[in-house]
Formats: C-alpha cells, structure tokens, sequence
C-alpha cells in the first residue's frame, strides 16, 4: 500500500511538472551560439537549431552573420553568451529571417510573452547590392515577429518592435495572442515601416527567452512592448490581435439646427501656392515654417501646422502626385549633403504616408547643394538660410500618370484609402 501511493505521488508530481513546462516553449539555441563567421563565406556553418529564411525567400542572397567576427567592423560584445545573431535589409528589397519548429504550438486563443535583446552597430560594412560600393548598413531597422503553419510561414505578424536605434543592447519585450495555432516561429529584420524606398540596414539579436504563456487579461493584449522600461513606465501599445467591440446603440431622432456662421477668423494659409486651381505640372512650392536642427533630419516643433496643411491639400486632391525635394548649401562635403537633403525630404514624405497618404503619390529625393536658388556663400548666412529648404513639386495632376514610388506598396494604405 505504502509503495502504491509513493507511486501515486510521483505520478501527479509528473502530472503537475508537465502542466508547468506546458506552459513554457523553450527555443533551440535561444542566444545563437554558434563558431562566428560570415553568412556564405568558407566558415559559414549555418546557426544550430535555426533555419535562414532566405533560402526560400532570396536565393541568391547570403545568409545571416554570426557575430562578433572579423569582418563587417561589428566589434560590440554578445549580451549573453559568446556570439549573436546579425541580419540585414536592403537597398535591393531583400531581408533577413531566421525560423524553427517550435516544440509545441502556440494554440489559437492563448496568450503569450516573450523577450530578446536587441541593438544597432555603429558600424556594419558590406557591399551595396545596386551600386556595388562599400556601405554602412547601420540605417535602423525593426524586428518582426512572424508566426506560419509551415517552414518560415507568415501566415500571421505576432509582433513588430519599434525601430531599433540603440547602440548598446537593451530588452524588447512582446505579448500576443495568436489568431490559429503556429508551429514555426521566424525573427525577422525590416525596414522602418512606412518605407518608401528600400535602405540597407541592419538588426543584432541576442538572448531570446522561452515563450511564456500568460493569462489573457484586459479588453487589449500587447503585441509589442517595451524597449527597458523605466519603473512606473507603462509600455506603449504598437497593435492588437484582439478587436475592442463598440456596442451600437439605437439611432434617434435629433434636432437639426440652421448652420451658424463662425465668427472665428479664417485662417491664413501658409503655403498660398498649394492651390489646386492655381498649380501647373512641374511647379515647385517651398515649404515654409518647417523646422529641423542643424545638421538633423528629425522634423521639430512648430513643423505641424504646415505639414497638416500639405496633407489636407492631398488628400482634397487625390489625383495629384508630388516629389518632396531636400536641398541643403554649403560648407558640407557633397555625400553629406545628399544625406542630409534625403533624410529630411524622407521624414516629411513620411509624415504624410503616416497621415494617410498613399505612397504611390509620393516621392522623395535629396539635391545636397546642386540647386541653390543663389549662389552659394559659405560667409552669407542669408543665402545658405535660402538655399537650405525642402520643396513641393508637382509631378502630375493627374494620378493615372503616375508611375508609382515605392517597391513594397502592400504596406500601405491604397490610395482609396486615404484619409
């Protein structure tokens, strides 16, 4: 008898230890130990327990890096472990991903938690697809996470992180609930969605932690979440695989009342050219009160009252597409105005493409300092402050003449659903 309920007793101590570990999904080789190398070369080993997505997706693209390694200038230190995980995006439109079979799968209606340590090299060399040059890949990218029925599936996005800018490693946590079960689970590097033009980039991986399944609390569950969470900071909900239901209520008759004219003053437009009856194709249309600091491309404050402007002019007129043109003067070497003129032309476009407008009506480019609208005096400050703009131009007035400008329009809104 005493034997039988030792017995018994271990058999619901197993019963019990088995519930527990159902409850965690242990990954292979969660800090991507493996012999460093370059993704391709001659000591390319592949990473155990990890299959490159880019097998299938890009065939004719290398695999991942294992770093640190000698090689690409990323020297930084593993977060836990001897090695870590390097992957790329682009200027060709191609990516990095990583999958594995999961030892169990997520279920359809549970919910679950996970983290992995992530970050940005100062420096990450290797040869530009469409120029052949040597580039520093080191433009931020965000880390998707994808959940498939089969090898490297993407039948459902767990979750997005935001962009990815640090230089030291820092925790990214995730909490989702799947829409159908997933055997395969695939860390993935992006570009900075919305993207109009594919960039090269770069995203380090280290130290992923099992995947925890958690109860499903609150009317909304967060898919992505922190980024080293300060203590009493709330984490910043990026999207939600659960819908939050608005009850209709019954319609009732109401009172109409006789329009009112407003007393408030019309408000004076900023861009006085933006006139849809006025603009021709190929005009230009600087724009004013739009601030950036010096020698950055991050738009600033005071910007939104002029870039709101721009977006209602599109969105009243759906059929006209523009380029968004950087222009910067001198003394600056002529790269680095390129850069500078891009990116800020860039963060505009992407103002707008945030707000709703269709990229397709959008392009952007960087003159440096090849278009002053004065001649360039590195000792006159009044030129410089001219010649250092960004500008309107109107590509077309009619929007089947338009020829498109980005590569990936599947990540954004369509044009008839702006707005």
């Amino acid at each position: 008898m005493k034997a039988a309920l030792v017995t018994l007793s271990g058999l619901i101590f197993a019963i019990a230890l088995h519930a527990q570990y159902d409850d965690i999904i242990a990954l292979n080789n969660p800090s991507f130990e493996e012999i460093p190398h370059q993704g391709g070369g001659e000591m390319d080993v592949g990473i155990r327990g990890w299959f490159d997505c880019g097998q299938l997706q890009f065939p004719s693209e290398t695999p991942p890096d294992i770093h640190p390694v000698n090689a690409w200038k990323v020297t930084m230190p593993s977060s836990d472990g001897k090695t870590y995980l390097g992957m790329v995006v682009r200027d060709i439109d191609s990516w990095e991903s990583v999958t594995q079979r999961l030892k169990q799968p997520l279920e359809e209606g549970k919910c679950y938690s996970f983290s992995i340590d992530l970050a940005r090299s100062e420096f990450y060399e290797s040869g530009s697809r469409i120029t052949q040059a040597l580039e520093n890949y080191t433009e931020p990218a965000v880390l998707r996470i994808w959940g498939g029925t089969g090898v490297c599936g993407r039948q459902e996005l767990l979750g997005e992180s935001v962009v990815v800018n640090n230089t030291s490693w820092q925790t990214y946590e995730f909490e989702f609930e799947p829409g159908r079960n997933v055997n395969y689970f695939t860390l993935e590097a992006f570009y900075e969605v919305p993207v109009l033009i594919p960039y090269n980039g770069h995203l380090l991986l280290d130290n992923a932690s099992s995947i925890n399944q958690i109860p499903c609390d609150g009317d909304q569950l967060l898919a992505v979440t922190k980024i080293e969470k300060e203590k009493d900071e709330k984490p910043v909900v990026r999207n939600s695989n659960k819908k939050t239901v608005v009850k209709k209520e019954p319609v009732k008759d109401i009172a109409v009342a006789s329009p009112v004219e407003s007393k408030e003053p019309k408000k004076t437009k900023l861009l006085e050219e933006l006139d849809a009856q006025k603009i021709k194709k190929g005009q230009t249309i600087r724009i004013e009160n739009l601030y950036f600091s010096a020698n950055k491309w991050d738009i600033e404050e005071g910007s939104d009252e002029v870039l709101d402007e721009i977006f209602q002019f599109l969105k009243e007129n759906r059929n006209i597409v523009v380029e968004i043109g950087g222009h910067t003067s001198t003394p600056p070497p002529e790269a680095y105005c390129y850069k500078l003129s891009s990116n800020r032309a860039k963060q505009v476009a992407l103002f707008l493409v945030r707000k709703g407008i269709s990229p397709k009506r959008l392009k952007y480019k960087g003159y440096g300092k090849e278009q002053p609208l004065i001649k360039n005096d590195k000792h006159d400050m009044a030129a410089r402050a001219k010649n250092q703009r960004v500008e309107i131009k109107i590509l077309s007035v009619d929007y089947s003449e338009a020829t498109g400008s980005i590569t990936n329009p599947k990540d954004f809104k369509s044009s008839q659903n702006e707005g």
